[in-house]
C-alpha cells in the first residue's frame, strides 16, 4: 500500500449521481483519477475523464491502474470487483452498501487468492491528508501529519480527526473499513500495513459495538506492533442487550443472532485494557493519549 498523488485511480459506476459528485471532490483534492467505467455508457467524457464500458478497455487505453473505487449498484458489485481483479487492480474500495453476503464472501475468496486489498463494503474510503482522497471522506477535518486512523465508523471518525487536528496532531492516513455485516480488510490487516508505513508514528483505532475478534486484535498489537496504538470504542454506555449502528447493520446483526457479550463495547474495551493498550473514554481524550504514547515511545527509542 503506497498511495501518492501520482497513484492512478479508476472509478467504476462513474455516471451514477453519487459517484459524479464525489469524483469532482476527489479531482479537486488532487487525486489522479485516470478514467471511469460505466457499462453501456462508454465513449463519453465526464468531468474531463474518458468513460469506458469495461475495466479492460480502460486499462488498455490509460495503462496500469493502481486502485479502483466502486459505486455500482449492490447487485453488480461482485462482477465489477472481479472485473477489476482480472485487469490486475489490487486495491479496491467498495462504497456501495447492502451487497449480498454470498457475493462478498466470493469476492473475499478471490481477493485472498490474488493478494488484493478490499476496503468496504459501505466504506467512506481512504484519505492521505494533503495528497490523495479515495472515496467519500470529508477532507476538511484532516491535516497532514503522522497519526494514522483506522475506523469502522464514518461520522465519528471526522470528530476524532478534528480533535487531533486541533491538538496539532496531523494524520498520515485514515481508512474506513466499512460497516456492512461482512467487510474485506480488518483492523489487524491494516495494523500490519501501518507497522511499516514510514509516515506513521502512532495509530488510532475507532471501533463500535458489533463484530468481534477484538481479543485477536489486542493480542496482535501487544505482540507485534511497536508503534503506539490508541483505541476508542463507541457505545460503552449502551445497555448490553442493545445494538448501536445504522439501521441496515442492526437489522443484519439481529437476523444473524442475538447480541452477545463478545460484541459489546464493554467487552472490547476489556480486551484492549487487558494487554495495556490505552483506551479513550471519549473522543476528546484521544489527542492527550496519543501525545503521552508518543512521548513514551520516544523515550524508549
Amino acid at each position: 500500500m503506497n498511495l501518492t498523488p501520482a497513484s492512478t485511480v479508476l472509478v467504476q459506476g462513474i455516471t451514477r449521481p453519487l459517484a459524479s459528485y464525489h469524483v469532482a471532490r476527489m479531482l479537486a483534492y488532487g487525486t489522479n483519477i485516470v478514467a471511469g467505467v460505466s457499462a453501456g455508457q462508454g465513449g463519453q467524457e465526464l468531468q474531463g475523464l474518458p468513460v469506458f464500458d469495461l475495466v479492460e478497455q480502460a486499462s488498455n487505453q490509460v495503462g496500469s491502474i493502481e486502485a479502483t473505487i466502486i459505486f455500482v449498484e449492490s447487485y453488480g458489485v461482485l462482477d465489477a470487483a472481479l472485473e477489476a481483479i482480472e485487469a490486475g487492480i489490487r486495491q479496491i474500495i467498495l462504497i456501495t452498501s447492502g451487497i449480498p453476503p454470498l457475493d462478498t464472501i466470493r469476492l473475499l475468496r478471490k481477493a485472498q487468492a490474488t493478494n488484493t486489498l478490499i476496503v468496504g463494503p459501505k466504506s467512506s474510503g481512504i484519505i492521505v491528508p494533503g495528497k490523495v482522497l479515495l472515496g467519500t471522506q470529508e477532507s476538511e477535518f484532516y491535516t497532514p501529519g503522522t497519526v494514522a486512523m483506522i475506523s469502522r465508523t464514518s461520522t465519528l471518525t471526522y470528530e476524532v480527526a478534528l480533535a487531533l487536528t486541533h491538538a496539532g496532531l496531523g494524520q498520515s492516513i485514515s481508512v474506513n473499513l466499512g460497516s456492512d455485516p461482512i467487510v474485506g480488510s480488518s483492523f489487524r490487516q491494516w495494523l500490519q500495513i501501518l507497522a511499516t508505513h514510514e509516515e506513521t508514528q502512532a495509530i488510532v483505532l475507532v471501533d463500535c459495538t458489533g463484530g468481534g475478534s477484538e481479543e485477536e486484535t489486542a493480542q496482535y498489537i501487544a505482540q507485534t506492533i511497536d508503534k503506539p496504538v490508541i483505541v476508542y470504542v463507541a457505545g460503552c454506555n449502551t445497555p448490553v442487550d442493545k445494538q448501536v449502528a445504522n439501521a441496515s447493520a442492526i437489522i443484519a446483526a439481529q437476523l444473524s443472532g442475538p447480541v452477545t457479550n463478545a460484541t459489546t463495547a464493554q467487552h472490547k474495551v476489556a480486551a484492549f485494557t487487558k494487554v495495556k493498550v490505552p483506551v479513550a473514554g471519549r473522543p476528546s481524550q484521544i489527542p492527550d493519549l496519543v501525545k503521552k504514547a508518543l512521548k513514551k515511545s520516544m523515550k524508549l527509542n
